[in-house]
């Protein structure tokens, strides 16, 4: 059985240019905060949550995380943002998948449920609450 001539699959380097096209995305943001240190004051705006209540947002700490991942540095980015950083090892993973399942030209499906979707948001909601309490303080940027 032959694949009509408009219907074949493109090439592969054709399929990986959106993975591609990402990646070089990501990898630009991750550059430039490792080169602009979010550390020193008047490179990044302040998080509006934690100027004006004083807690500690899921996000904070994220920039500081990426900035000491980029260098090497994972203890100083799991103290920074945990969170961030397990973010950083999924997104990984699974641009990894998507791009083998590229390869052999099988798309990627990511299917969550209500459970799945719950259960996220349950893991933001405690690691939050559990950041801005004084027990969880360890969790602070």
């Amino acid at each position: 059985m032959t694949a009509e001539p408009g219907n074949a699959a493109p090439p592969v380097l054709t399929r990986l240019l959106v993975p591609a096209g990402l990646l070089a995305s990501v990898a630009g943001a991750f550059a430039y905060v490792g080169a602009v240190d979010p550390n020193e004051p008047g490179h990044y705006p302040a998080c509006p949550l934690l100027r004006l209540t004083g807690i500690y947002c899921p996000g904070c700490g994220g920039l500081r995380s990426a900035h000491a991942f980029v260098h090497g540095d994972f203890a100083a980015a799991l103290g920074a943002n945990a969170l961030a950083v397990a973010g950083y090892v999924l997104f990984a993973a699974v641009w990894t998948v998507w791009v083998v399942r590229t390869v052999r030209g099988r798309p990627l499906r990511i299917t969550l449920g209500t459970a799945q979707l719950w259960g996220v948001g349950a893991l933001v909601t405690v690691f939050t609450v559990a950041r801005n309490l004084p027990f969880g303080s360890w969790l602070h940027p």
